[in-house]
């Protein structure tokens, strides 16, 4: 087959890694790819917002199979024009990827299904969400309703952050439209957990169950990123916890999915709250997880391609269980000086070769340009180094040795990615 992988971070170079292995892969591209990406796949410079581009390169190429990674295609309508086309394309139509690019949708949804998440208001006039949030106790969440690069979130202390953040969002427009309707949610205390799911629109295969660190700083300080780093498994997940997920929230949610019509096909990711004991769904996503996916696709020992042709045949039932290696998996981020506002690009990336045949550790490269035979920065995160241990000890040793021998200026990454599964007793 000829794979064409659309997207240019550590997720779809973990993407492109696990498929590049595929005895069913023939021909494998990239639209536009990283540097780490261009050493398996042929990449070639789309706007990944050009559908009509992507579709006449597919055609030319001819596409066997569409794998979209990031959210923004999703909810553009990407998969609906291939299919309008009859070009096979993993990933959820526009009205089952608005579980992620409208918050509103995806709370209702849940509420009238009974899936558990925080309960909510929502608000579309700025004088009705002020009257509402001087009449609350902080802490609570606001929430934009769209799609805002991961930033359109806020936990808020008082009540004078909360008429800034409403201010910011649907008086001054920072996010433009995305922000000019907000979801007003209870928080919920607790762990954060990522659970992904395969899905065909009726059958789901679960990935397992990671944990990202989003916050820029060690110890959960800092503003918020796209994700410095995750691991998988997560220790705290019991067999009936994880139960109760995979049947109370996610099937549940592709069936409420269903009864409006639409077959949901491509990758369901939960973005959970463990509070009290149980699951709550903090937000959807309509698609792999970054850096999640990144550990997650490591300690894949299945082939990827077949389960990818599965969901978008809608016979996921024929794929039987995904194998998985023994372990633990974790993904370090380095990141970029400046990152998240303003990541410096340029930068020489030294030291990669010295991880050239490790079987125990893997580099994806997301923000990465290649010039030559170097590599250089050209984004706020840069790499995203994972190791496979048998321990959490032993997956976050192999980890950090890696990222010790790479460099490159202003790198900047975390210390203390996975160390939350060593004091999981502490933190429940």
């Amino acid at each position: 087959m000829n794979v064409l992988v659309i997207g240019s971070g550590g997720r779809e170079h973990a993407l492109c890694w696990k498929l590049s292995t595929s005895t069913g892969v023939d021909k494998l591209y990239c639209i536009p790819g990283n540097g780490g990406i261009s050493d398996i796949a042929e990449c070639h410079d789309i706007n990944v917002g050009d559908t009509a581009g992507l579709l006449e390169f597919s055609k030319r190429m001819r596409i066997d199979l569409v794998v979209v990674g990031p959210e923004n295609p999703l909810a553009g309508g990407i998969v609906d024009a291939f299919e309008a086309k009859g070009i096979p394309i993993f990933g959820p139509v526009a009205r089952g990827a608005a579980i992620e690019a409208s918050k509103i949708f995806s709370k209702e949804l849940m509420r009238a299904s009974s899936v558990p998440t925080a309960p909510f208001e929502v608000f579309d006039d700025h004088e009705n969400a002020l009257g509402y949030i001087r009449a609350q106790k902080p802490p609570f969440v606001i929430k934009a309703d769209g799609l805002c690069a991961g930033k359109g979130a806020y936990v808020i202390k008082d009540t004078a952050e909360a008429e800034s953040v409403l201010r910011e969002l649907m008086v001054n427009g920072i996010y433009g439209e995305a922000g000019r309707k907000v979801v007003i949610e209870e928080f919920l205390p607790g762990v954060e957990a990522s659970y992904l799911a395969f899905s065909d629109g009726n059958t789901i295969l679960p990935m397992p169950a990671s944990q990202d660190h989003k916050p820029l700083l060690d110890n959960d300080l800092g503003p918020n990123t796209g994700g410095m780093g995750a691991y998988t498994p997560i220790p705290f997940l019991n067999d009936g916890l994880e139960r109760e997920i995979r049947e109370g929230i996610m099937l549940k949610t592709i069936g409420a999915m269903r009864e409006k019509g639409i077959s949901y096909k491509g990758v369901l990711y939960g973005g959970l709250m463990l509070s009290g004991g149980r699951p709550y769904v903090i937000e959807f996503n309509a698609r792999f997880g970054d850096p999640e996916t990144q550990p997650i696709i490591f300690k894949m020992e299945s082939d990827l391609l077949p389960v990818l042709v599965a969901c978008v045949e809608g016979r996921l039932r024929d794929v039987g269980e995904i194998r998985w290696k023994e372990g633990v998996s974790v993904c370090v981020v380095l990141a970029s000086k400046g990152y998240p506002e303003r990541p410096e690009k340029g930068k020489v990336i030294r030291g990669l070769d010295r991880l050239a045949g490790k079987e125990d550790v893997v580099v994806f490269h997301a923000g990465t340009k290649k010039s030559g035979s170097e590599y250089l920065t050209s984004g706020g995160r840069v790499l995203g180094v994972t190791a496979l241990g048998s321990t959490y000890e032993d997956a976050i040793g192999k980890a950090y040795e890696a990222v010790n021998l790479i460099d490159f200026e202003g790198m900047y990454y975390r210390r203390d990615i996975g160390k939350k599964a060593l004091t999981v007793g502490q933190t429940l």
